[in-house]
């Protein structure tokens, strides 16, 4: 699964935000391999999305909504979705752009949903429009020829079928993890368990180089233990018995492997990992992220948040970096999101530079420190 292009308004943060990932032409010798659809080279996308920006600039919103999206796309939930509705008393609207391959199709889905608001501010088949249109991908298309295919597609407005629309859709696989969440076991096929723990057991190894190795606990459900040269820890759906003997960047490690993991099996299609490296060196989190990059399959895609400015000196295409930021007004916020390879056009541009620079207006304002100074 491959995300296109993402519209959002009267969602969490984000109002009349707009984010497309494709790219113009392809770039020669990149560091990332297939960054396109295989077999179909003129249909580009950003394989890698590094997304960062200060505090509250929507990043974790954005994943929690996208994943939001496709659950309620998968799943029919109506509270799923208009639960991140911020303004129940006006129109709330989202729209994406889907690559999946089904049943050795390419398809490119859009999905666009329309909310209005009712009297008691609740939310049923009455008040949800939505609309999904699909295209075949030939070989020879490009996602703008697929995208206007879409375009010219007729609309259909009415309510009250969303259930029935949602149901066009097939092939959509993803995996999200975020910093709030604490990290659980996840299970794997039993050709695929082999992989899993000698990934966890690379991470919590690199991550806590006290660690021994890390073994299955044959006896209990979902449940390792973490040998030490002095004590042992186990961990029984994520949650450590011992909670002081494990740092939180090793904690946090359970969940990285488990993505990795998937990574490697080619378990799913699109990865989203917000900040999952913030009590995690520098060094070891460029590592990983790359590990991650060399282990993606083709067809797949993978969102990064960071506040690491180490991972803007990898040799990424100036494509691969977005930055979030937000403007206050009086009567509203506006989040919107930047991409590098917009503006640095050379190969000798520096992009952490660029940021360091505040290139993009996208750097956190202290000066409301200033007001401290007679303290």
């Amino acid at each position: 699964m491959v995300l296109m292009d993402f519209k959002a308004d009267n969602f969490v943060c984000f109002n009349n935000f707009h984010a497309n990932f494709s790219y113009p032409k392809r770039i020669v010798d990149s560091s990332i391999e297939n960054e396109f659809l295989k077999d179909r080279p003129n249909f580009r996308y950003r394989k890698v999305n590094v997304v960062m920006g200060s505090n509250a600039t929507g990043k974790t919103s954005m994943g929690r909504l996208i994943m939001a999206i496709l659950n309620f796309s998968m799943h029919k939930n109506l509270d799923g979705i208009t639960r991140y509705i911020t303004d129940k008393t006006r129109n709330a609207y989202f729209s994406v752009d889907i690559v999946v391959l089904w049943e050795g199709k390419y398809c490119l889905y859009r999905i666009e949903s329309l909310f209005l608001p009712s009297e008691n501010n609740e939310y049923s088949s009455e008040n949800t429009i939505v609309k999904v249109k699909f295209v075949n991908i030939r070989k020879k298309d490009s996602y703008e020829s697929c995208a206007a295919r879409l375009d010219s597609i007729a609309d259909n407005n009415e309510i009250g079928n969303y259930v029935t629309e949602l149901e066009k859709i097939k092939g959509l696989t993803w995996f999200f993890i975020f910093p709030a969440d604490g990290p659980k076991l996840r299970k794997y096929k039993s050709n695929d368990e082999e992989v899993y723990f000698k990934v966890l057991n690379t991470i919590l190894r690199i991550l806590d180089p006290a660690i021994i190795t890390v073994d299955k606990l044959d006896s209990v459900e979902k449940s390792f233990v973490v040998r030490m040269k002095d004590q042992d820890v186990i961990i029984q759906d994520g949650v450590p018995a011992k909670k002081d003997v494990l740092s939180t960047g090793t904690v946090a490690g359970i969940e990285i492997a488990a993505m990795l993991t998937s990574m490697c099996v080619d378990d799913f299609g699109f990865y989203y990992c917000d900040e999952k490296f913030s009590y995690v060196n520098s060094d070891i989190e460029r590592a990983i992220f790359a590990t991650m990059i060399d282990k993606l399959k083709p067809d797949t895609q993978l969102f990064f948040t960071t506040h690491n400015y180490d991972i803007l000196d990898m040799p990424l295409p100036k494509h691969s970096f977005n930055l979030m930021r937000k403007e206050v007004s009086e009567d509203e916020q506006i989040i919107t999101m930047v991409n590098v390879g917009d503006y640095l056009k050379k190969n000798t541009d520096s992009v952490r530079n660029a940021v360091e620079n505040d290139l993009f207006s996208s750097a956190p304002s202290v000066e409301l420190l200033d007001e401290l100074d007679n303290l």
